[in-house]
């Protein structure tokens, strides 16, 4: 099925046809670099990674743009707190934000620029709406006049009138409408500035983002991406800018993916409940940080906990177990036919996996039921390898093209990127050094619970079980005496 997205411009999903057959020209809005990033960031940056990748996958030129919103309030007064200049303050956080991301194994995308490279191409734009009666200055300050531009609010589908009447805006006499915002901003006392036709000062927020887009994708492209709290105002003043100085359409799609919970409540700095990448990562490997965000499709909201992490941790080692399985039946491989189930049901599963990803990443980018898929997949893979059939040399096309189409996806999903026995063997690994019991004393505890259940001392033997569940050691009993894993 050809590819369809969910735009937030018309509120359905669309087909979609780029401006120039075989080649996407998509915009990301950055973060703001004055501290480290959560998982909220986290979340865009996977969700436009993937759909960046996605795009590649399915054969368009991609040209990605993501900027940093390099000077801003929060930069100013991080700087002022540490008695630093902004630009200190932006480098250090750029660095902390491209470690972050490295980590979470992201595709850089192909420009990176940073606002105040583009104050020249700013300026321009600010000129060419005072031009044409969209802003005004007014004490070194310009505004974007709303009420010029017929269709303001169309993304976020909000009412203009009733806006103003309940504006939560402080009162700025300076201004003609209470919703009017600020296209540059003079500076005060101590802040960083550039000379403009209006005196020293510096951008606004709003505008950056369509020079920016604007210097490298021209005045109408095809795909805007960022956070659903970015809608309004953020995207909403981009459209009304960019669309008054350009006369035309600023964007065809716009994309935006939903909010990070935690504990189901709202991640929100009040409430105290933000975590910071490098806090996760400190606890889950990457992959699993990527694979949680995934699960979800990209628009709805996802929960964040521990449990759910510790559930996509499990669900990811189920993968990879599959694939060392597969792996290891690739490496040895024996005839055996009369011993071994046939190989129809998994050549038919390994045929159909990539164009049963196709459809679903088509869906408007649908990774849960992408994965859903993969999962399916994995089940039929292993009940074939526990019942032989790796032992089947007429499977091996199959298992060769079940790999292949995994190392794909895997490709897609920024997933399966570490050889399936090494990332299992990391995992025990890590499982090991978190034991609260040594392994020593484990064994010692089986043996005398085995000699406790053969005195019939039954209480004993569910104390020394209780014990050491917990402190996550979970015994498994089999006819060959009892083992132990790590729950």
């Amino acid at each position: 099925m050809p590819l369809r997205l969910y735009n937030t411009l018309s509120g359905e999903k669309e087909l979609f046809v780029p401006r120039v057959p075989g080649k996407v020209g998509m915009y990301v809005c950055g973060v703001t670099v004055y501290d480290l990033c959560h998982i909220g960031h986290a979340r865009a940056g996977i969700v436009f990674d993937m759909i960046y990748r996605y795009l590649q996958f399915a054969g368009y030129e991609v040209t990605y743009v993501r900027n940093y919103t390099d000077i801003d309030d929060k930069i100013i007064n991080r700087a002022n707190q540490e008695g630093t200049d902004y630009r200190t303050i932006a480098d250090r956080y750029i660095a902390t934000f491209d470690e972050d991301m490295d980590r979470l194994g992201m595709r850089r995308p192909t420009l990176e620029p940073k606002a105040t490279e583009h104050i020249d191409d700013i300026i321009t734009i600010i000129q060419q709406l005072i031009e044409n009666g969209h802003a005004y200055a007014t004490e070194g300050d310009v505004y974007f006049s709303v009420e010029t531009f017929g269709e303001y609010l169309k993304l976020s589908k909000r009412n203009l009138e009733d806006m103003q009447a309940g504006a939560r805006v402080e009162v700025d006499e300076r201004k003609r409408n209470p919703m009017d915002f600020a296209l540059w901003k003079s500076s005060k006392p101590g802040e960083p500035w550039w000379e403009s036709p209006w005196g020293q000062g510096r951008p606004g927020w709003h505008i950056e983002c369509s020079a920016m887009s604007m210097r490298f994708l021209g005045p109408s492209f095809d795909i805007h991406g960022g956070g659903k709290d970015l809608v309004f105002p953020h995207h909403e003043n981009e459209i009304a800018q960019s669309e008054c100085a350009n006369g035309c359409q600023f964007v065809k799609y716009w994309l935006h993916n939903g909010f990070v919970n935690i504990n189901s409540e709202k991640m929100s700095k009040s409430l105290g409940n933000f975590f910071s990448i490098r806090e996760v990562l400190q606890l889950f490997h990457p992959e699993v940080l990527r694979f949680f965000i995934l699960q979800a499709h990209y628009r709805s909201p996802l929960d964040y906990s521990d449990q759910n992490l510790r559930e996509a941790q499990a669900g990811l080692a189920r993968i990879y177990e599959a694939l060392a399985g597969l792996d290891a039946a690739l490496a040895e491989q024996a005839d055996d036919l009369q011993t071994v189930p046939s190989a129809a049901e998994l050549a038919e599963k390994a045929a159909g996996l990539e164009p049963r990803f196709r459809e679903a990443m088509d869906d408007d980018f649908n990774t849960a039921q992408a994965l859903g898929i993969l999962f399916d997949t994995v089940r039929t893979l292993n009940r074939f390898l526990a019942e032989g059939g790796g032992r089947n040399t007429e499977s091996r096309p199959a298992l060769e093209q079940l790999r292949r189409s995994v190392d794909r996806i895997g490709d897609v999903l920024g997933l399966f990127q570490t050889r399936a026995a090494d990332w299992l063997a990391e995992r025990e690994a890590e499982k090991s050094r978190q034991l609260t019991v040594t392994e020593q004393e484990i064994q010692s505890l089986i043996t005398e619970r085995a000699e406790a259940r053969k005195a019939k001392n039954f209480a004993r033997s569910d104390e020394i079980r209780d014990y050491l569940l917990a402190n996550n050691i979970q015994l498994v009993d089999t006819p060959q005496g009892t083992t132990w894993k790590v729950k």
